[in-house]
């Protein structure tokens, strides 16, 4: 039997103003539930951008707003589930856990990840304002369809994704503030792609746009195959995630049952 889940991808533009990024997720969360959606994607850091003289800890010290609180009763009440990336409290006082939260369409916490690999490269320092994560992602149900997520930065990593897998994940979602440049674009379509085939799942990249990130969110199926894309502009990309189409491509090219635990 085919079970599916229908898949939106919010790719927006963020900005250091909590209220503000909420009014855009009320906007886009009501756009995916007209259009039939059972899960709408938020990049991430879509809690509230940092910048110079304002970092990740100053959202959670100033703010004065639950973010993911509203953010559950905005799913509660139009009755889908949400993933959102924002910024939560560590144990150092300096920095924070850059952090993904699944919400069901009850309002409720399926599922939060801490981001695990920190972006120390190109000039950028994560781990100077963030705190990594310590465990690796779980994967829950929603709407009959095994999900799972990681953020940005752990795309390069395959090992995560993997585990995933062998925790009977059917789609992956990577919220994401993916960089521009042209080989950074390449990168991320290229890595997306190969962690769907490599697993033989979904795998939906959701980025920000504006500044200096690149958009070009994507969803490709358990073959490699983009199945829904948007370009660097503000777009709500649907996909339909089908366990049928899982089964036929692991029918078809069996992979991980073909893996050598014997050896590795």
């Amino acid at each position: 039997m085919d079970t599916t889940l229908m898949l939106a991808l919010a790719q927006v533009e963020g900005s250091e103003d909590v209220s503000q990024n909420l009014e855009t997720a009320r906007r886009y969360i009501e756009m995916a539930a007209q259009k039939g959606a059972h899960l709408v994607v938020f990049p991430e850091m879509f809690m509230g951008l940092p910048a110079a003289g304002r970092p990740p800890v100053t959202f959670l010290r100033q703010s004065g707003v639950d973010f993911f609180g509203r953010l559950a009763a905005l799913a509660r009440d139009l009755g889908l589930a949400v993933l959102a990336g924002g910024w939560e409290p560590s144990p150092d006082p300096h920095r924070v856990y850059n952090t993904a939260v699944l919400l069901s369409p009850l309002g409720e916490v399926l599922a939060r990840y801490r981001k695990l690999h920190l972006f120390d490269a190109l000039n950028i320092r994560e781990s100077d304002t963030m705190t990594p994560g310590e465990s690796p992602p779980s994967v829950v149900t929603l709407n009959g369809v095994r999900v799972g997520m990681t953020i940005c930065y752990d795309l390069r990593f395959p090992e995560i994704f993997r585990h995933l897998a062998d925790q009977g994940a059917q789609l992956v979602l990577v919220p994401s503030a993916w960089y521009q440049g042209s080989v950074k674009e390449d990168h991320w379509l290229t890595l997306l792609r190969a962690r769907a085939i490599e697993n033989a799942y979904y795998v939906a990249g959701c980025n920000l746009i504006g500044r200096s990130f690149c958009g070009r969110s994507t969803v490709f199926d358990p073959f490699g195959i983009p199945i829904a894309s948007a370009t660097e502009t503000e777009d709500l990309v649907l996909a339909c995630v089908s366990s049928a189409r899982i089964e036929f491509v692991r029918q078809k090219l069996p992979s991980l049952q073909n893996r050598r635990k014997d050896v590795f």
